[in-house]
């Protein structure tokens, strides 16, 4: 009798909300997989019409372009996904008012004590979406000036005449001065 009712509960509980959890992940994931293409062909054509206009190494800015599809496609699976567990979890019997209130306030916190990452991480997007120098360069930043080494979104590394390497948060980077390009 006890195992009956169990099978019953688990039948009806899988046909009502088994079939929306199992949608709501398939859409998740064809959506995700419909950005990434969107993303990639879009990023392409960009890419594409400002070859057009300048004359730069194609492996450079196929470089750029990836780095630009895995940044982007990155934003977007997160957003998708979260959306997606936050839409199932009334589903397993879940109240997310709490819940959504719990990630405010840990958001908020984050947001605060790590302001200096993100903001290292914004303007190193901001760097790569504007083109403002690239490895191997000439540049004066943060009142140093040197060859760019290395560069990712949080930092940027210069190597000055003398050969010291400078490691400097994109955060703190209030003016560029590029003496490649004339």
């Amino acid at each position: 009798m006890i195992f009956q009712n169990f099978l019953s509960n688990l039948t009806t509980w899988v046909f009502v909300h088994g079939i929306k959890v199992g949608a709501i992940l398939i859409g998740a994931f064809v959506v995700c997989r419909m950005v990434k293409v969107f993303i990639s062909k879009y990023l392409r054509a960009s890419l594409e019409r400002g070859l057009k206009f300048k004359e730069v190494k194609i492996e450079v800015e196929e470089k750029r372009l990836k780095t630009l599809q895995d940044v982007s496609y990155s934003i977007f699976k997160t957003v998708i996904w979260l959306i997606a567990v936050v839409t199932i979890l009334p589903e397993v019997g879940v109240n997310i008012g709490p819940f959504l209130a719990s990630i405010g306030v840990v958001g908020l916190a984050l947001g605060l004590g790590a302001r200096s990452l993100i903001q290292d991480y914004l303007s190193g997007i901001f760097i790569l979406l504007e083109d403002q120098y690239r490895v191997g360069e000439e540049i004066e930043i943060a009142g140093r000036k040197g060859k760019v080494k290395d560069f990712n979104l949080r930092r940027t590394v210069i190597e000055d005449a003398e050969g010291t390497l400078h490691y400097i948060p994109n955060s703190q980077i209030r003016t560029a001065s590029n003496f490649s390009r004339k």
